[in-house]
């Protein structure tokens, strides 16, 4: 008799405590409809825009229409001898397999902070649970496009100018000397002084982002001193930091995927056609308008100069599994910039990371098959590590 291969059993997380819930259940909704349920037994867990974490029929549904309280309070302990998923709440008609499943490998579809800036993996690595993507440093470094681009800029990779500040620079309107300045950071002085800076380095126009945010969310680019400051309190609603970058004027805008772990593959290189004057939160999930280019039209050794970087980028931050890495082009040049990495980027329909592979040969399910086989690929090598040191029992009995 023919031997049934056991299913992998998959968790899906999607939702979370950011400011890209939309689209993380978005991008959630397009991955379990594309997930081989003849290889793997699929638990969707929704996290709520306060933090629950819920279970149920149809979570997915109830999560997107608001209707949580139909939905199980549920958690994952940072336990690796314990269940992996407990509800904490009976209900009538919850399945028994929910209440205390264990699962092989967790996907988290979770973009922005608590999701994608290594706190989820921080609780997955306690648990002991293999999961798709960075690890908790390449994830909280590639989250905060500050550190990304000073690491990435230290190996030699191109990054465009910039300035920053943490909001009690700001808002403290102050030009106290007492504090020692990091590299391209705005301190110690008032807020007319800091536009200065902004405007005598970067020149405007600039973009004013938040670093920890991602789909474009609280981006603006300023034009004149009167939108850089209301971009400025604008990118406080979101973080305790604002990145000023220069502008590339009349920049192309390129898109690399990756895949891998310590040997990473790049995808074809993709050109986004904005319908908006850059490529912004409605121009990527809203509007209609916005057009794609695959493979860009590009000669092909600027191609492959644009492919390595992202690669060395990839690994500059400690990344693995997938990140999906843009590029500005200077226009009617070969003259291109880093401009973020993404570690948990879009799985929507439109999105340009699944787009890129498909385009490079890998279906969208063969995608998923290859990210999750690199999760478990790195559990497996992580479990060869000796986790504890015995030391000298002279030396601890004395100690002790």
């Amino acid at each position: 008799m023919k031997k049934i291969k056991k299913k992998i059993r998959v968790a899906v997380i999607f939702g979370g405590r950011s400011g890209e819930h939309e689209v993380s259940l978005v991008s959630a909704g397009s991955i379990l409809s594309a997930l081989d349920r003849s290889k793997y037994d699929i638990t969707p867990i929704g996290i709520s825009k306060t933090g629950r974490w819920l279970v149920g029929d149809d979570t997915l549904q109830l999560l997107s229409e608001g209707r949580e309280k139909k939905l199980i309070p549920a958690c994952l302990p940072a336990d690796p001898g314990a269940a992996h998923l407990l509800a904490l709440r009976e209900r009538a008609g919850l399945p028994e397999e929910l209440n205390g499943k264990a699962f092989d490998v967790v996907f988290p579809v979770l973009h922005g902070p608590r999701g994608e800036d290594g706190t989820i993996q921080g609780l997955l690595e306690l648990a002991d649970l293999p999961y798709v993507g960075a690890g908790v440093l390449g994830s909280a470094l590639s989250m905060d496009k500050i550190m990304q681009k000073h690491l990435c800029r230290q190996q030699g990779l191109p990054v465009v100018d910039l300035l920053w500040f943490r909001d009690i620079d700001w808002q403290q309107n102050s030009n106290r000397q007492d504090r020692p300045l990091l590299p391209d950071q705005l301190a110690n002085m008032t807020r007319k002084e800091m536009i200065e800076a902004i405007h005598e380095d970067l020149k405007l126009p600039v973009f004013v982002k938040p670093p920890n945010m991602g789909s474009s969310v609280g981006i603006h680019k300023a034009h004149t001193v009167k939108e850089l400051k209301a971009a400025i309190e604008d990118a406080l609603r979101y973080d305790r930091k604002v990145l000023i970058e220069k502008a590339v004027p009349n920049a192309r805008e390129l898109e690399v995927s990756l895949l891998g772990n310590a040997a990473p593959r790049a995808s074809v290189v993709g050109e986004v056609f904005p319908s908006n004057e850059f490529y912004d939160y409605d121009a990527k999930y809203v509007d209609d308008a916005c057009r794609f280019q695959i493979p860009a039209d590009l000669p092909e050794e600027l191609t492959r100069a644009i492919q390595n970087t992202a690669i060395r980028a990839f690994l500059a931050v400690e990344c693995e599994g997938m990140a999906r890495v843009d590029f500005l082009l200077q226009a009617d040049s070969d003259r291109f910039y880093l401009s973020e990495l993404n570690t948990i980027p879009g799985f929507t329909n439109i999105s340009m990371y699944p787009k890129l592979w498909q385009a490079s040969g890998l279906s969208y399910s063969e995608l998923l098959d290859e990210l999750i086989r690199l999760a478990l690929e790195r559990q497996a090598r992580r479990q060869k590590l000796q986790t504890t040191f015995q030391p000298d029992q002279k030396w601890y009995r004395k100690k002790t």
